[in-house]
């Protein structure tokens, strides 16, 4: 596995929050993976993911199965392969293993139920296009909405592979995997013990999630997320929000150009930091080491290249939940 831009500080030297977090990914996931060392450099944004992806995919009573489905499902629509292939393996973990195979392959569930939430994660990528909304739980629902942003954050920041040469696409490896795995994947995992970890200024939590920790995560992660938009000045930020609502979630032939026209108008000193924000929010994958060198020049701590992939990541998550809040007008 291999970072993009920037190679973290190891796991051993983490403190604090950082080494907080990555204690509870130990106890409660698969350790410290390459998605959450990578957003390290920013512990509050770090502390906010992990929370959010534990209360909704892990925690809590709805089927892990189902919520492994979504995340694969979602992740598949936003084209982050290495986010597909560690969600297949754990469907594997979960005993699952047809159903792995299936999603591998790209192909729709057999069984109907898994066919309709395969569908409706889809959908999720263009809510307005496809009048998308949820008639699912805040697990589920917050399932999908943490893998919009992971998705945006692997894609920018990570190579696709887990593995060398992409062995983890290998049917042997998944299912060696999922069998090395299968242990710390099925035990249940206590709703709330993230939640310490988080700031205590974060937004009310959203309508869609009632009363369960996965709203409170989700109002942390909008809220320190969100916070990289002070690093774009005011016609940046109304370039990028209007922009994710227009697009959305519509995949640009060439990034490249639609990125370079989108910032015409923006003022100068910000038109590299808004071309990288609006990438991360649309196909974060295309975003190069040329657009990462011209924003060092001027923003040269990896700490502001995170925040800046953050904002467009959580821009474009946010469109999806606005979804859901207009459905309940």
């Amino acid at each position: 596995m291999t970072y993009r831009f920037f190679t973290p500080t190891p796991t051993r030297a983490a403190t604090g929050r950082t080494a907080a977090v990555y204690q509870q990914l130990r106890d409660d996931f698969l350790g410290p993976l390459p998605t959450f060392q990578a957003l390290s450099a920013v512990p509050e944004v770090l502390a906010a993911t992990w929370a959010l992806m534990r209360e909704a995919l892990l925690a809590g009573d709805a089927p892990r199965v189902d919520r492994e489905l979504v995340a694969a499902a979602v992740s598949r629509a936003n084209r982050c392969q290495f986010c597909v292939d560690a969600h297949v393996l754990l469907l594997h973990a979960l005993g699952a293993s047809k159903l792995a195979e299936a999603v591998a392959r790209g192909e729709t569930p057999p069984e109907p139920r898994h066919a309709a939430l395969v569908r409706w994660a889809q959908a999720s990528r263009s809510p307005s296009a496809a009048d998308w909304t949820s008639r699912y739980g805040p697990e589920i629902t917050g399932t999908l909405l943490a893998f919009h942003f992971i998705n945006r954050v692997v894609s920018a920041l990570l190579d696709p592979d887990l593995l060398p040469g992409g062995l983890q696409r290998s049917p042997l490896v998944r299912s060696v995997g999922g069998r090395l795995y299968a242990k710390a994947a099925r035990e249940p995992k206590e709703p709330g013990r993230s939640l310490p970890l988080l700031d205590a200024d974060a937004t009310a939590a959203p309508a869609w999630a009632g009363d369960s920790p996965v709203g409170v995560a989700y109002a942390s992660l909008r809220s320190a997320a969100s916070r990289g938009g002070d690093l774009l000045g005011d016609v940046a930020r109304q370039t990028v929000t209007s922009t994710v609502r227009w697009e959305d979630g519509r995949f640009p032939a060439r990034p490249a150009d639609w990125a370079v026209d989108l910032v015409r108008d923006v003022p100068g000193t910000d038109r590299i930091g808004t071309r990288i924000t609006l990438l991360a929010a649309i196909a974060p994958s295309a975003i190069s080491p040329g657009d990462v060198a011209l924003w060092r020049l001027s923003h040269p701590a990896d700490a502001d290249l995170v925040r800046l992939v953050a904002y467009g990541a959580i821009t474009a998550t946010d469109h999806v939940a606005r979804a859901l809040a207009s459905a309940q007008l």
